[in-house]
């Protein structure tokens, strides 16, 4: 499988790192010096000009990795192509963007991923590993926590522009926490929240607060935000039979570890079993494997087009309600 980049920052570097059995064989970026520097490190072209590099027939599938304003454009042109594409989340600015094209994707045969990285964490695949296996029983809720440390400068940065990001901090890392609640709870049909600037001078949220439902009454109490001083994940399932907590994602986030609350036939104090993972995060590279399947195998991808348009609607409403106008 022959592969083109187009977006060379820190993510689209891990993507070119971590290509399973796929080649890179183009790199683009609006900087061609970036673009340069990855290219050879690569050993593939580079350039500054997406669009010919789709229409090349050399090239069967392009990984986006720029930011929001231009993703659904590219992913557009590369499914008008016939190339398969994986698009980093959130994937577009609103789920508006996105609408035409799953039904494009199916007319053109090609399949687009939505690089929702985090379930190819191994504690989360591990989670979903006992949840299938019925370890949990019937599952109730989600409670998690997701949050930047905060930097200098943070305010000036693309993210805090909404004409490029689309939204603060719920488009952000937000769309994370509602894609792994919704995986393992289901559709959300309720949505209730609140997002608000505590402290950037910008004008997109800082915080986002959202609580969600499914029709079954499931759960998920989900806090995304950019206050929060020290990077933080902390992600808990809860079920009938126990619970799952995940808390560190490597790096600054802290250990990444997974442990299993199993409730006894007693109750009282759960039986407990935790794995940690001190190895080099391998989750690009699984996810890198699996939207190659996705290719061979001709199948829908797991997180694709449809879990980015239900991620974005939720944040839409919560930013809507609370005050927030991100349309570009």
């Amino acid at each position: 499988m022959r592969l083109a980049l187009v977006g060379c920052g820190r993510v689209g570097q891990l993507r070119a790192r971590h290509l399973a059995q796929a080649q890179l064989v183009h790199c683009v970026d609006l900087d061609p010096a970036r673009a340069q520097q990855l290219a050879a490190a690569s050993g593939c072209e580079s350039g500054v000009e997406w669009r010919p590099v789709l229409q090349r027939s050399d090239i069967d599938a392009v990984v986006i990795a720029t930011t929001p304003d231009v993703q659904a454009e590219i992913a557009r042109e590369a499914i008008l192509c016939g190339k398969h594409a994986l698009l980093e989340k959130p994937a577009a600015r609103s789920a508006a963007e996105l609408r035409e094209l799953p039904q494009l994707a199916a007319a053109r045969g090609v399949r687009v991923r939505v690089g929702f990285n985090h379930r190819y964490h191994p504690a989360f695949r591990k989670a979903r590993e006992l949840v299938d296996a019925g370890e949990l029983g019937e599952l109730m809720y989600v409670r998690a926590r997701y949050g930047h440390g905060g930097r200098s400068g943070y305010e000036g940065e693309w993210r805090a522009q909404p004409q490029r990001s689309g939204g603060g901090e719920l488009i952000d890392q937000g769309v994370h926490l509602i894609d792994l609640a919704r995986w393992f709870l289901g559709e959300f049909t309720e949505v209730a929240g609140f997002a608000h600037t505590y402290f950037w001078d910008m004008p997109v949220e800082d915080n986002g607060f959202m609580l969600l439902k499914t029709a079954t009454h499931r759960a998920a109490f989900l806090h995304a935000s950019s206050t929060e001083w020290k990077n933080l994940f902390s992600w808990e399932l809860f079920g009938r039979r126990g619970k799952l907590q995940i808390e560190g994602l490597g790096g600054s986030y802290g250990p990444e570890r997974l442990t299993w609350y199993k409730m006894l036939p007693q109750m009282g104090p759960p039986h407990t079993t935790s794995w940690e993972y001190p190895m080099d995060d391998d989750s690009w590279s699984v996810e890198m494997g699996e939207f190659l399947e996705d290719i061979r195998l001709g199948r829908e991808p797991a997180a694709g087009l449809s879990a980015a348009i239900a991620a974005l609607e939720v944040v839409a409403e919560i930013c809507a309600a609370s005050g927030y106008d991100h349309r570009a």
